[in-house]
């Protein structure tokens, strides 16, 4: 009986949070409100293992809000190089570009960078005790030349670079190679302005290493010698910036369906102290209007079927993106000054007006009937 009554009381103890796997992220049609916010220092992220408690119900700032937007890549800026990616990231005006596999979410580049290699952002399934590496992986090779290495790498430089042999750069060759450890080190509950939840903590160790050689020339002769594996302390443009680097990050991920998948990150020191920002969800602004002037605009006539009317209090230069509810974008223009939008080809229903400039976001909901 005795040894039958401990047996009952260790597997309560394992059940006092459910154990949860995470099978899916965001979706297409997704928009996701994040702030970043500058921790107490009592705030920590506790210990690996079951049933841990994470409280950051603390994380309670005015900063500035910022707006994820899972998008369809058809219709994107950069569509036709990424003909492979099934999701497309804008993270205020910046876009990232994802493939999603059955073993998890590959980040195929930033913008017009194109990864030459698919580098793994989120493994899936997670479950707790999951451990796996990815990499190394080449995710850039380029050769850059001209106007653009001459500003870098000027001929004073390459004759410091070569102790006087060559006086002018011909090419560079940078190469970048990634690698990331991903840990599902620990689970249970974390609570934040938003609730409760049942999460999994990931450890992301993400190493990046740099590699840059130079052809340089010398113009009297014509010879030409490669300086390998260049320090970029040695450039003045790259000095703040390391060949080598390691970044340890925590995540905390939930299966609950009623908020986005991903509830708080916090990079770290590898001592585990939090250092910079921590990112945590927050729930979608009253107005769905991001650190934006109350009247910064118009928008009219809302509910509509044949023109959209945009008016600005003042004038800016405006990224305007038109799209669907499933995240497909219709209309993309820059404005700097009000503008109307022919929406009659549209179908009937629910639509979104993203509108951006260097200092505001918004986002509006649009009906068309």
């Amino acid at each position: 009986m005795k040894k039958i009554l401990s047996i009952l009381f260790v597997l309560i103890s394992l059940s006092t949070y459910s154990q949860i796997t995470i099978t899916d992220i965001n979706s297409i049609g997704d928009i996701v409100y994040q702030r970043n916010e500058t921790p107490s220092s009592l705030l920590s992220v506790g210990s690996s293992g079951l049933n841990q408690n994470w409280d950051f119900s603390i994380l309670n700032s005015n900063n500035s809000t910022n707006t994820l937007v899972f998008l369809d890549p058809i219709g994107t800026t950069y569509e036709q190089q990424y003909p492979s990616a099934s999701l497309c990231l804008n993270d205020n005006g910046t876009l990232s570009y994802y493939k999603q596999e059955s073993n998890g979410l590959f980040l195929l580049g930033l913008g017009d960078t194109v990864f030459n290699s698919p580098a793994l952002f989120f493994p899936l399934p997670l479950t707790y005790g999951l451990t796996l590496s990815d990499g190394p992986v080449v995710i850039i090779q380029e050769s850059i030349t001209g106007p653009l290495l001459s500003s870098y790498i000027p001929d004073s430089l390459v004759s410091v670079l070569t102790n006087g042999v060559a006086n002018k750069a011909e090419e560079a060759l940078i190469k970048i190679t990634n690698s990331t450890d991903f840990v599902v080190d620990a689970s249970g509950s974390m609570t934040t302005g938003l609730g409760s939840f049942d999460v999994l903590r990931l450890k992301l160790t993400a190493y990046t290493d740099s590699e840059l050689d130079i052809l340089c020339k010398d113009t009297v002769t014509n010879q030409t010698t490669w300086i390998t594996n260049v320090p970029f302390t040695s450039i003045p443009g790259l000095t703040s910036f390391s060949n080598n680097s390691i970044e340890y990050k925590y995540q905390w991920v939930t299966d609950d369906t009623s908020v986005s998948f991903l509830i708080c990150e916090a990079v770290v020191d590898e001592f585990d102290n939090i250092i910079d920002e921590v990112s945590y969800q927050i729930a979608p602004p009253v107005s769905s209007t991001v650190n934006v002037e109350k009247n910064l605009l118009n928008v009219f006539p809302n509910p509509t079927s044949n023109v959209l009317n945009i008016d600005f209090i003042k004038k800016n230069n405006y990224s305007l993106s038109f799209v669907d509810i499933n995240g497909r974008i219709l209309i993309s223009k820059n404005v700097i000054n009000n503008i109307s939008l022919d929406i009659s080809s549209f179908n009937k229903g629910i639509y979104f007006l993203l509108v951006k400039s260097d200092e505001d976001f918004v986002i509006k909901k649009i009906k068309i009937e």
